[in-house]
């Protein structure tokens, strides 16, 4: 039996790896529609008492995951901005000061945005909280990550294109069961953008609300989409991310960076880089050196996956935004193979696809070969755009498939990449099913470093073999 299941392992790598021809799912999946929830739906309840925080949201706080920010707003005066924290539920023995700021957009004046950094933490550990604001306070809780480390495992999960529609919900309320630990965000928060005037400020209010029951007790690691820019000059807004940069923050000064909307954190066993598809990435400009310089810090002995954020995909061959990544395609991709990333994680198209190990860094204009090609020390790109939002499913996809697409479907869903040790993790992408969660595409990701090197080929037989006997169990 175990040969059996080592035999079926060994074919799913062989097929992520070189391809044995790509999946277009037929499955048709009857949505709801694909229009906002009303305001006076209780998922976007205001918390009680006056000035009561809301909207809470943490995120990682520094480089190696022994901080957090939390952030959340009150809505009528500034109230405080302290946190108290620690590790026995009911009992806080620290405190945190954090600051606060407040801003308009077109007449819309927003509530008090209140940002703490608990730092100094202790990994492996459950941390209670609790946010004061005159006499009405909340209690929330989250787990820190164990200590970075090869074979420190960790359960991720990855969301895109979320909004705030009923397919939205159905998204979130089947992630929270999945047993993930933390969030890798791909972009488009609320789209609170396809809205004019106030309600822009309003829609990125009850977003904020909507997403709490998961936001408030684990980190979700933020990557900003075009629906972040938030450009709207009828309305005499001109500063691209306005919104989406005064609500939520990222710890891009511990990753050396310039910009919050592209940095770099270490969490467990992973080396997770957030890229800005929407800010100047060309050669020379502050993004393209900061990825240069970031690349070269990156241990794979300490943090063997490294994995990629980015909002635009590459690799995608669906009509909705084709070829969209093609510039930072040819700013980065070289990068991506030469420095061996395990995976590159995308939203933007609202659908799921997934490509194998490909790349196309031979052509050079002039000559070489024109279309990608496998190459086993390319990522495997995946689309996850499919959280759920008002502009609908992108269900036209270009045909024939092209030999770099693995699978692709037209559905809602999320994702989780769930690593077990330093060689091998399982990722699975789970398909919104008329309000079940189905896993639809899975398969045993082969790390990219330690797979690579012969002198640690002798780690290789004992691993699988505990990943595939512990998969197969579950």
């Amino acid at each position: 039996m175990e040969i059996h299941h080592l035999l079926v392992i060994s074919v799913l790598l062989s097929l992520v790896l070189h391809g044995d021809g790509g999946i277009t799912s037929s499955y048709v999946r009857s949505e709801w529609p694909a229009v906002d929830i009303p305001l006076d739906h209780q998922v976007f309840k205001v918390p009680k008492g006056y000035n009561a925080p809301q909207q809470v949201h943490i995120t990682q706080g520094d480089y190696d995951g022994k901080a957090v920010i939390i952030s959340w707003v009150t809505p009528d005066e500034p109230g405080s901005s302290k946190v108290h924290y620690g590790p026995v539920q009911g009992k806080y023995d620290f405190v945190a000061q954090g600051t606060f700021s407040n801003y308009t957009f077109y007449k819309y004046k927003s509530g008090y945005t209140h940002h703490c950094l608990l730092s100094g933490l202790q990994y492996d550990t459950k941390y209670y909280y609790k946010i004061e604001s005159g006499e009405s306070s909340r209690e929330f809780w989250f787990v820190t990550p164990p200590h970075l480390h090869p074979d420190a495992s960790y359960k991720f999960g990855i969301i895109g294109d979320l909004g705030q529609t009923f397919n939205s919900l159905s998204t979130l309320e089947h992630y929270t069961r999945s047993g993930a630990q933390a969030v890798l965000f791909l972009g488009d928060l609320s789209y609170a953008d396809r809205y004019q005037y106030n309600d822009v400020g309003v829609r990125w209010d009850t977003w904020g609300r909507f997403v709490e029951r998961s936001t408030a007790y684990q980190p979700w690691l933020w990557s900003a989409g075009n629906h972040e820019i938030d450009y709207m000059p009828y309305m005499g807004e001109v500063t691209p991310f306005k919104n989406y940069l005064e609500r939520y923050t990222t710890p891009y000064l511990a990753s050396k960076s310039s910009d919050p909307l592209w940095y770099a954190v270490r969490r467990a066993s992973a080396h997770i880089i957030v890229l800005s598809s929407y800010s100047p990435f060309v050669k020379y400009t502050p993004q393209w050196r900061w990825l240069d310089e970031e690349f070269k810090r990156v241990d794979r002995e300490k943090t063997p996956w490294l994995i990629v954020l980015m909002h635009a995909p590459i690799y995608n061959s669906n009509e909705a935004h084709f070829k969209e990544g093609e510039s930072m395609r040819a700013a980065f991709e070289e990068w991506f193979v030469e420095y061996r990333v395990d995976v590159i994680f995308a939203g933007h198209v609202h659908a799921y696809e997934r490509s194998y190990r490909v790349s196309n860094v031979r052509y050079n204009v002039s000559s070489g070969d024109r279309f990608p090609v496998p190459d086993t020390s390319a990522p495997v790109y995946i689309t996850v755009g499919d959280g759920g939002n008002q502009e609908g499913l992108a269900g036209r996809f270009r045909e024939p498939q092209p030999d770099y697409s693995a699978f692709r479907e037209a559905s809602y869903g999320h994702s989780t990449l769930d690593i077990k040790n330093r060689t091998h993790a399982i990722y699975h992408w789970n398909r919104n099913d008329d309000g079940k969660k189905v896993a639809t595409d899975e398969f045993v990701l082969y790390n990219q470093y330690w797979g690579k090197n012969i002198r640690r080929r002798k780690l290789k037989k004992h691993y699988i073999k505990s990943v595939v006997v512990d998969w197969i169990a579950s």
